[in-house]
């Protein structure tokens, strides 16, 4: 292996996160690299087929509950002794607390207000943001998007590295840290397209390579053997397979985020779109494949947990369920756009017929079905599909919380729906420049990691904010490298 070039920084990953960083540190006179394990016409990873919402009231303004979602899903069973010590200033923060895996309330904090000044400068490379359209029928909070999605953004960002004099190269994947005498990281190793690895140095190392739900080994170890069940819920995520996480754990960095859990999206298995999404299932039921009910189904607006539902569905017999509802679902306004899967619906004019062309036992279903209908409230006239109704189900083993109907006029749709991994949770602890830290919370000198590959979510994702971190922590990440250099 011979070391072929000298940059200042080198960034693993070209989605919203990598190219952030190198327009960032390319407007600041760095000379900068992007690796790109994907050809050039899948480039972005996940970034390239998001629709790139975030939690924002408008484009200058994050949503009132943007740090408040965070501080309630910091982590499982948090030791106060923890709370207490990050209390403290940083320097006197014990290692333990400043090590540990839920997010750095300062790196919430410094997130949540470097989001209106990154989203001017990319107003200012020409990208518009608004309100747009969304298949979520009831929302819990507030949310605009990037016109265009993140394939306009990943473009417009991409273009104005390569205009500033950025170069990326593609099918080129690091496997591995390279590190000086004093532990700083000043280069990676990495295999180029003809399978030949090389040392490429540089001054800082940037890990914006994604997550690992592209990886079934590192999936099944964090995640476990469910995860057979789940796929990727896009194609760029197969191209994250974790090598930015994993090189840095063995360089000592901190785990981050929870590793066993994934962002989940509820997906219709026969699609092939992107982010196949079937949300109707509110106001139906779920059932697994012998037509058992195993979840609430609407214990509040969809957004705040689809989450935790999708993810409850691949613990099910094959990882797969169904929502069945009935034609009373026209009662509901605009219910077509929650669901965005190219493939129609399952019909038939009884549960029966329903039941065979699932391959369902009809049995089973119809004593669901009756069991479910029999709990329902009596009174059907305060239906509101677009508000929690508290209309729940009385009597039932699962309930279900609100909009609670009977199923009971034919004909009869299915959905199946499988668990989708958007990203996972799992990363790398960073301070809020970015800076990766070790097991006892110093700075690895030298190394960054912005996007899925930091860590900062536990429990409930914090909806529409992903983009938003890659975008923040990849410009946090190249400004900070911009100013710690020497000439």
């Amino acid at each position: 292996m011979n070391s072929t070039m000298e940059t200042d920084l080198l960034i693993v990953g070209c989605g919203v996160a990598g190219l952030s960083a190198a327009v960032t540190a390319l407007e600041a006179g760095l000379k900068v690299i992007n690796l790109e394990r994907s050809e050039e016409e899948h480039f972005g990873g996940n970034s390239r087929w998001t629709e790139a919402y975030m939690r924002m009231k408008n484009d200058s303004e994050i949503s009132d509950d943007f740090e408040e979602h965070f501080a309630h899903n910091a982590g499982w069973n948090i030791d106060p002794n923890v709370l207490n010590a990050l209390t403290d200033d940083a320097a006197l923060q014990p290692a333990f607390a400043k090590a540990h895996s839920l997010p750095d309330p300062e790196v919430i904090s410094a997130f949540a207000q470097s989001v209106p000044s990154t989203l001017a400068w990319l107003k200012e490379l020409g990208m518009k943001f608004g309100p747009q359209p969304i298949y979520l029928l009831t929302q819990n909070t507030t949310r605009i998007a990037a016109m265009g999605g993140g394939l306009a953004l990943i473009e417009t960002l991409r273009a104005k590295a390569l205009a500033l004099g950025g170069e990326i190269r593609y099918r080129t994947t690091a496997i591995d840290l390279v590190r000086g005498e004093e532990g700083a990281v000043n280069g990676v190793v990495a295999i180029r397209p003809d399978g030949a690895r090389e040392v490429l140095r540089a001054k800082t190392v940037l890990l914006a390579s994604g997550g690992f739900q592209g990886n079934p080994e590192m999936m099944t170890r964090y995640v476990g053997v469910r995860s057979k069940h789940i796929r990727p819920v896009a194609i760029g995520g197969y191209y994250n397979k974790g090598e930015g996480i994993r090189m840095a754990l063995d360089a000592g960095a901190a785990p981050a985020g929870e590793y066993g859990s994934y962002h989940a999206e509820p997906v219709d298995p026969r699609s092939k779109m992107a982010e196949a999404v079937v949300f109707i299932y509110p106001y139906g039921i779920l059932v697994d494949k012998h037509g058992h009910r195993f979840t609430d189904e609407a214990p509040g607006t969809v957004d705040a947990h689809y989450d935790n539902i999708s993810r409850c569905i691949a613990d099910q017999p094959d990882g797969i369920s169904y929502v069945i509802f009935d034609a009373k679902v026209e009662d509901i306004p605009r219910w077509r756009t929650s669901i965005r899967s190219d493939q129609p619906s399952i019909s038939a004019p009884t549960l029966e017929a329903l039941a065979a062309q699932i391959g369902m036992p009809a049995d089973s279903l119809g004593r669901t079905v009756n069991e479910f209908n029999a709990a329902c409230p009596k009174d059907q006239g305060d239906f509101d599909p677009l508000h929690v109704d508290h209309r729940a189900t009385t009597g039932l083993a699962v309930r279900k919380s609100h909009w609670a109907r009977p199923i009971d006029k034919g004909p009869f749709q299915a959905y199946p729906i499988i668990s989708t991994n958007c990203f996972t949770f799992g990363g790398l602890k960073v301070n809020s420049d970015a800076q990766v830290l070790d097991q006892d919370g110093r700075v690895i000198a030298g190394l960054y990691a912005a996007g899925e590959t930091m860590g900062i979510y536990h429990q409930v994702y914090t909806g529409s904010t992903s983009v938003l971190r890659g975008l923040v922590f990849g410009r946090r990440a190249g400004q900070h490298a911009a100013a710690t250099q020497p000439a």
